[in-house]
């Protein structure tokens, strides 16, 4: 009842930090749910969706075996940079210019960033909240107390106890909101951030190895031996 009183009782100002606080924790629940969905397995199934690619004869078998181990598209983009890349690559371009693996390179680099943009959505959201939704119930709690300590200056009979906990604990309870928005998105913050980066780690270690099979590093031809140098008398 004393979150309903303080809610009756507040103005215009305490009731919009009332309601900002409950769309960042909407927005909070709705993003940690959103986000466990779309990790879930982590690197362990990115691990097993890179053995099966590599178990294939070829890219374009590897690339249908990904299709349907990897619906959330976090290893499919880049073993299809791959296999795009020839028809991709125009001759007398800047994109043919340079090493014969550079081209390889942007494509893998690209698909990676776009991979990894996927993989942190919704951090920032998260860190947001969790770092602002404090602030936001203290704020609610400080206006509450001017607001109860105005009106209890009004009255007659002077301060008293009973007349200022009232109030005063009413208008605590917006710190308790905001701590109880921050804190399940901290969590879900540093969680999520854990099983990105093992993912990212993964994600960076299969493009590594593209690169090398479908891309070597040119040999270099070995030096002549040095021819000795005549002796004279």
């Amino acid at each position: 009842m004393g979150a309903l009183s303080l809610l009756d009782q507040a103005d215009a100002v305490g009731r919009g930090v009332a309601l900002l606080l409950l769309l960042m924790s909407v927005a909070s629940w709705v993003t940690l749910l959103w986000k466990a969905w779309a990790l879930r397995g982590g690197a362990g199934r990115l691990a097993r969706a890179v053995a099966l690619f590599w178990q294939a004869p070829d890219v374009g078998e590897g690339v249908a075996r990904l299709a349907g181990l990897d619906p959330r598209r976090h290893v499919l983009p880049l073993a299809q940079a791959v296999q795009s890349l020839p028809a991709r690559t125009q001759p007398d371009t800047l994109q043919a210019l340079g090493q014969p693996q550079a081209p390889l390179t942007r494509a893998l680099r690209d698909a990676l960033q776009a991979v990894l943009r996927q993989l942190q959505a919704g951090q920032i959201l998260l860190a947001t909240i969790g770092a602002t939704a404090p602030f936001v119930g203290l704020l609610g709690t400080v206006w509450g107390i001017h607001g109860a300590l105005v009106s209890i200056a009004g009255q007659a009979g002077g301060f008293t106890i009973d007349k200022v906990a009232g109030p005063v604990g009413e208008a605590l309870i917006m710190t308790a909101f905001g701590l109880a928005v921050a804190l399940p998105a901290v969590a879900a913050y540093n969680v999520f951030g854990r099983i990105i980066g093992h993912m990212e780690a993964e994600l960076e270690g299969f493009a590594h190895d593209l690169l090398a099979v479908f891309a070597p590093e040119p040999a270099t031809a070995p030096l002549p031996p040095a021819r000795p140098m005549p002796v004279t008398a």
